[in-house]
């Protein structure tokens, strides 16, 4: 394994411990089990970390792969999917620490599970489906929303007492659906959808 996948399936690895740290533990569980009581007080500090590290090394085995021309259908499968398992992940814990509203959630996860469904579709067919630029966009801006939401508004709070972290998710689930509809407008003829 080349040390671009190396990166890729450490970032999935992260997802876990992003999940673990970001959870909150009742007391009958921090009785028996005491470093719990330090995730409950200063987990969110660490799932923030880890998230943004997580984030971060998208592009970076990115760039190896294509530097270093380590580009593998191991690569093609496990970037998208890994970059997919950790938005899922952190969306589905915003909601159960109520940090965001579920549709949210649904919308964004939704719009991933739509594409991913086209893309099997044009796998079955020998077609090959790059992402767009909208789709690019998409997976920062939610990077940056999640991130927003995550530090409960900050910096934004000094500034105002508008939440500018919920105002960025609306936003990225608003690129979300846009670059959903274009993605099946650019692809629908090559696919032939309709014959389906």
């Amino acid at each position: 394994m080349n040390l671009a996948n190396k990166i890729t399936v450490v970032r999935i690895g992260m997802i876990p411990f992003f999940m673990l740290a970001l959870q909150q533990y009742p007391s009958w569980m921090v009785e028996q089990f005491g470093f719990l009581n330090y995730i409950n007080q200063y987990g969110l500090y660490w799932a923030i970390a880890i998230f943004i590290f997580a984030s971060a090394t998208d592009k970076l085995d990115g760039y190896i792969a294509r530097k270093y021309n380590q580009i593998t259908n191991f690569g093609k499968l496990a970037d998208p999917l890994a970059d997919k398992l950790l938005i899922s992940a952190a969306l589905v814990m915003m909601v159960q620490q109520n940090m965001i509203p579920s549709w949210i959630a649904i919308v964004i996860i939704g719009r991933e599970v739509m594409v991913s469904g086209i893309r099997t579709i044009a796998a079955a067919k020998g077609v090959a489906l790059a992402a767009d630029k909208h789709g690019k966009l998409k997976m920062v801006l939610q990077v940056v929303a999640i991130a927003a939401v995550l530090l409960g508004n900050f910096p934004f709070y000094y500034f105002t007492n508008y939440p500018i972290d919920l105002l960025i998710m609306i936003l990225a689930v608003g690129l979300t659906v846009y670059s959903g509809y274009t993605y099946i407008k650019n692809n629908y003829r090559k696919l032939q959808l309709d014959n389906l």
